[in-house]
This record gives structure tokens, C-alpha cells and sequence, in this order.
């Protein structure tokens, strides 16, 4: 079922908390969907970054306390109910206090609607996640649309066994291509960011793929999305990327590694996110997105996302 702004009413809402699926519940769904007609028929009472009021370099500091105290949502999270209502996992994550969003697909709406649906909702969206492939076939809408929603930064989010091929070739190869696009991007305004997983720091040919392609793209150019669970998880810890690549790593994903190894909501699990936030001025953060890939209470992993990393921007130096 897809919703949008025109049909959405109380009856569809009541629907979409009954097709949801599991991990959040009817309850919980319907607590956050509750005021949404009102706040589509009314004019937004939250502004976005962009309607800050000020001048000058008063305007540019506050700018970037919002930036710096600013909590952010990689939607792939709410994956599920995305596909259920947008409008509706929109006013959700507003209400639980999120202010920047990243995208992983508009699930069937237009770029100029996902717009309409952030500013009635008070957000913005600094970022998206873009198939590698579909930069081969649909670049010229894919920035256009990156233009009409507000993204600052096109995110490369996962390669495929095939993509990543065998020995170190494919990477290098991989970087010449990032930069290509990433001056394609930047004629536009916009930076490309490449997201990795743990496989990218599994030794090649005497190499390792990230530091491949941190080192061979230029950082005029491409901007690293460091996920922080992907990077503990394959051994290796932030803070020595930080200090060996400083102010490359403009994006985080931040989600919390179990015991276990599975995930786990931020703040707990076992990665020391005080100490990594400490060194996020080192690491060139500009955005920070909570994330969980799989999770069995999808607003309870967003509200606990939202409360950790509220209380460790303070610590952002």
C-alpha cells in the first residue's frame, strides 16, 4: 500500500498499522501517526536547516551548532514501513526528534514530493544512498533529483560479489570511477560518498581495498561514509582511520555491534562511541546517521538511536 498526501486519512493510517509486519506494533505506529493529518493540513511548525534567520557569520555559527547537535536517520532502518507510508514514517521519525534523514530509495514518489513531505515535517535530507549501477544509467536524474530534494552528498552504499571481483584491479578501478562521478557531482553542487561494509578491509594483493580507495580518489572529489559496526566488526578501530585519513570521513553511519557480533541499538552494544565521537572534528564529521540493518522493534532501535546520539554530540570536539 502506498500512501500519499492527497489520500492519506485516519482509515489508512488505522491499514498501513495493520500491514506493517513485525518489529513494530500496531500500538506504536498508530502513536506516531496519530496528529499526521493535521500536520499535512497545516503549515509546518518546525524550520529546516535552510530557514535559519541570521546574517553573516552569526548565521554561519549557528548553522553549525545545529549541524554538530543535529541527529540523523538512514532510512533503511524503517525499510518496511517506508514501503507501507512515507508520509507517514516521515512524521514518525520528526516526532521522535530526528532532523536529517538519509535516503535508500523514495519508494514511489517523485523527488519534488519527498521535498513537500520534509519541509511539512521540519527535516531535511543531506543525503542519499544511489545503486553504483544506476550512476551508469540515470546520472542526469539522479542530480536533478539530489537538487530538488536538498541532498548535499550521493552515498555509493554496496558492491556486489561481482562488483568486487578478485585481487585489488577492481578497486582501483573503482576509485577512477568514483572520481569521475564525483566531478560530475560536484559540477552540480553535490559531493559522492562511498559507505563501506567489512569486506573492504579484507587484504588484497597485499592491499587493502578501503585504503585504496581513500587514497586513490580525490578528496576534492569523494568523501568517505565510514560505518562504524562494519569497521569494529572487521577489526579495525575508527580512530587510527581518522588519524591516518583525516577529514575524509564527512558521513558516519552509527549502529552498535552485540557481543555477539549481530547488531544492536546504539549505546547497547560494545563500541566505544564516546571516544569515537571525541575525535569527530579529526575525522571531518558533517553528518551522523543511526542505523540498524535488522532489528525486532523498529521504533524502539530508533528512539534508543536518537536518545544515544543525542547525549554523545555533546561530546563532538
Amino acid at each position: 500500500m502506498n500512501l500519499s498526501k492527497t489520500n492519506l486519512s485516519k482509515t489508512a493510517i488505522l491499514d498501513a498499522a495493520s500491514n506493517i509486519g513485525s518489529g513494530v506494533s500496531r500500538r506504536q505506529f498508530i502513536k506516531y501517526s496519530s496528529g499526521l493529518l493535521a500536520a499535512m493540513s497545516a503549515p509546518a511548525v518546525l524550520a529546516s536547516t535552510s530557514s535559519v534567520q541570521g546574517h553573516g557569520s552569526d548565521k554561519g555559527a549557528m548553522m553549525k551548532g545545529m549541524q554538530k547537535s543535529a541527529v540523523g536517520l538512514q532510512l533503511y532502518t524503517l525499510r518496511d514501513i517506508m514501503k507501507v507510508s512515507v508520509p507517514a514514517t516521515l512524521k514518525l521519525v520528526a516526532d521522535v526528534g530526528y532532523s536529517e534523514m538519509e535516503f535508500a530509495g523514495y519508494f514511489d514518489h517523485s523527488a519534488k514530493e519527498i521535498k513537500q513531505l520534509l519541509d511539512d515535517n521540519g527535516l531535511t535530507a543531506p543525503s542519499a544512498h544511489i545503486q553504483l549501477d544506476a550512476f551508469d544509467t540515470n546520472l542526469s536524474q539522479i542530480l536533478d533529483d539530489a537538487q530538488t530534494v536538498g541532498h548535499k552528498y550521493l552515498v555509493v552504499p554496496w558492491l556486489s560479489e561481482a562488483q568486487r571481483g578478485t585481487g585489488i584491479a577492481p578497486y582501483q578501478a573503482l576509485a577512477d570511477k568514483l572520481n569521475t562521478i564525483g566531478e560530475a557531482c560536484k559540477k552540480e553542487g553535490i559531493t559522492l560518498a562511498y559507505h563501506n561494509h567489512d569486506f573492504e578491509f579484507e587484504v588484497r594483493d597485499g592491499k587493502t581495498p578501503l585504503d585504496v580507495l581513500i587514497t586513490q580518489t580525490d578528496p576534492d572529489l569523494v568523501a568517505m561514509e565510514l560505518d562504524l559496526y562494519w569497521t569494529v566488526k572487521a577489526g579495525k578501530n575508527p580512530i587510527d582511520y581518522f588519524k591516518q585519513y583525516p577529514g575524509r570521513f564527512k558521513l558516519w553511519h552509527v549502529k552498535d555491534l552485540a557481543e555477539d557480533g549481530s547488531f544492536a541499538d546504539v549505546g547497547t552494544g560494545t563500541i566505544n562511541f564516546k571516544e569515537i565521537f571525541a575525535h569527530g572534528k579529526l575525522a571531518g564529521i558533517e553528518h551522523k546517521f543511526v542505523e540498524r540493518d535488522q532489528t525486532t522493534d523498529r521504533i524502539a532501535t530508533i528512539e534508543q538511536g536518537f536518545k544515544a546520539v543525542s547525549a554523545l554530540n555533546k561530546g563532538v570536539s
